[in-house]
């Protein structure tokens, strides 16, 4: 079996469950040691004892295949805690190469019923946490970097969301979060491409206990991998990480059941310019005023066309 991440060390935050469980293991096959992040304390069993919490459960089915792992249960939301994630890298594998940010929580409530913890709480997981572990692994690159004189090897991905590209009604906190995410990324991508560092994010679509609600009126197959399967996102992370995916910076890539799809960025798509030294109220009017009439209804620059995509 082809290990291209052998000798790389990652961390990947959020990987108890879901998602993140999927990608801490896709790593690890495909060699790299692995911190595995999740926040929380160990659970209790019937009796009442101490067990392993869901990091330390992931920890163990890496080693059972031989893998390394070692187990991080901070809050990445934290600014100290998420440097401390990043230094428990580097002192337990000598080094951080891979940065997969996937840790989240849901708050679903329509904009005008939102409370304000629920807005706090969701930015501050998905969007701060995601600057967080970027703030510490971009530092630690950049030093690296410069010591060496040369450009070291680097991996970021972050996790958006198709919320932030169809515009979702009932997620305004996470859709702006992820939205967020996009631009964090994309500043990063530009900002550590010359230290040999990339970043990219991805969409996916999966089922996990997050995300139950959304895809319950979604029926699981009978035979064969749920195409909502979080194994359909984990292959696209392992080979963002991996030495192949080097030319790869600052895209967005929607994943799920099979499909990958490459997200064009915005583009203008009509420019206007005023016979003055600048607008008035009129002239905006005559131009833009018949420029909108002439749109399909409804239009906007939500992309919803992409919750139709699915396998060919």
């Amino acid at each position: 079996m082809a290990r291209p991440l052998e000798g790389l060390s990652a961390v990947v935050t959020g990987a108890g469950r879901g998602l993140g469980r999927a990608e801490a293991l896709e790593l690890a096959r495909l060699g790299a040691a692995v911190v595995v992040n999740d926040h929380g304390q160990p659970g209790r069993d019937g009796s009442g004892a101490a067990s392993a919490g869901p990091a330390e459960e992931v920890v163990a089915e890496i080693r059972a295949t031989g893998g390394r792992a070692v187990a991080h249960t901070g809050d990445v939301a934290d600014f100290a805690q998420a440097r401390g994630l990043i230094e428990l890298a580097v002192g337990e594998f000598g080094g951080l190469d891979i940065l997969v940010n996937n840790a989240g929580i849901l708050r679903d409530r329509m904009v005008f019923s939102m409370a304000e913890e629920e807005w706090d709480s969701v930015v501050r997981v998905h969007l701060k946490g995601h600057f967080n572990t970027i703030r510490f692994a971009s530092a630690y690159w950049r030093q690296r970097a410069k010591a060496a004189g040369a450009a070291v090897y680097g991996r970021i991905v972050n996790t958006s969301s198709e919320a932030f590209l169809a515009g979702s009604a009932g997620q305004p906190n996470y859709a702006a979060a992820k939205g967020g995410i996009v631009g964090l990324t994309t500043s990063t991508a530009l900002a550590l491409a010359k230290y040999g560092v990339t970043a990219n994010a991805i969409c996916p679509r999966a089922r996990t206990r997050m995300t139950e609600d959304v895809f319950a009126g979604l029926p699981r197959p009978e035979q064969g991998l749920d195409p909502l399967a979080p194994e359909h996102v984990a292959p696209l992370v392992g080979y963002l990480a991996s030495p192949a995916a080097a030319r790869i910076n600052g895209q967005l890539l929607v994943v799920h059941g099979g499909m990958v799809a490459v997200v064009e960025r915005p583009r203008v798509q009509a420019q206007f310019d005023s016979k003055q030294d600048t607008f008035g109220y009129e002239e905006l009017d005559a131009l833009l005023t018949p420029y909108f009439e002439g749109r399909p209804a409804g239009e906007t620059f939500a992309a919803t066309e992409v919750l139709g995509l699915k396998r060919a």
